[in-house]
């Protein structure tokens, strides 16, 4: 099953390379998933909204990126969806996600790995009207994570591109607010970085509502957390 699936990624939107993910992560050597993990099963906590939780999709549970990533990783890997449709970064926010029951069995998984993936409905104009503490909530947010007794790599992602503004989600908010936040934190924080927002900027077509990924789309993400993980 994994082979088929890497094989089917690879030529479905990779043409055969690894040419998308080349120049499009930014992962820092320090973030590299450390070889000690791979003695017993490392745990892996995909954190995040909708997209992570694979809204739109006809079975999440076998095509949202971290069922796909799990398939990519292999046995040596536990993967597991805390995704949350609506949840936002900020505390403030209309459904924040430290205040989800998600946040908290994540933190209970105790991982070793933990992606998180939110800012796309921070860019809601109800929501991006606490711009003033995105980022402090985003630095509390790494915080809990990087503070269990499981000392996880912690990796933040950028928000793919919305290629259609809906329900208030909008392009102009999350590439030129969010992104560079994001980024700058990442920079200054020493945080492995994962750049969805630049690896997935040609791949609007696979984005049917403008906002969540279909399985192609899902398969593009999981390969880009696959490659960061491998220190690609």
């Amino acid at each position: 099953m994994r082979c088929s699936l890497r094989q089917w990624i690879t030529t479905t939107f990779l043409g055969g390379s690894a040419a998308l993910i080349s120049g499009c992560l930014n992962t820092p050597a320090k973030g590299r998933v450390q070889y000690r993990y791979l003695q017993g099963q490392s745990r892996v906590a995909c954190v995040g909204d909708s997209i992570t939780a694979g809204a739109g999709l006809s079975d999440p549970g076998s095509s949202a990126y971290p069922a796909v990533l799990g398939e990519l990783l292999g046995g040596a890997y536990h993967v597991r969806n805390f995704g949350v449709s609506g949840a936002t970064m900020s505390k403030d926010g209309d459904l924040s996600y430290s205040g989800t029951l998600e946040f908290q069995e994540s933190r209970e998984f105790l991982p070793h790995v933990v992606v998180v993936l939110l800012g796309t409905n921070d860019s809601k104009p109800i929501n991006w009207r606490y711009r003033n503490t995105f980022e402090r909530d985003t630095y509390a947010m790494m915080r809990a994570y990087m503070t269990l007794p499981s000392a996880p790599t912690v990796y933040i992602g950028t928000p793919p591109p919305v290629f259609k503004d809906r329900w208030g989600i909008n392009q102009q908010t999350v590439g030129q607010e969010i992104v560079p936040r994001l980024k700058r934190m990442s920079a200054r924080e020493g945080w492995p970085l994962i750049d969805f927002h630049k690896a997935l900027q040609s791949s609007g077509e696979h984005f049917p509502d403008g906002v969540h990924p279909n399985a192609v789309g899902a398969a593009q993400i999981a390969s880009s957390v696959e490659a960061a993980f491998r220190g690609r």
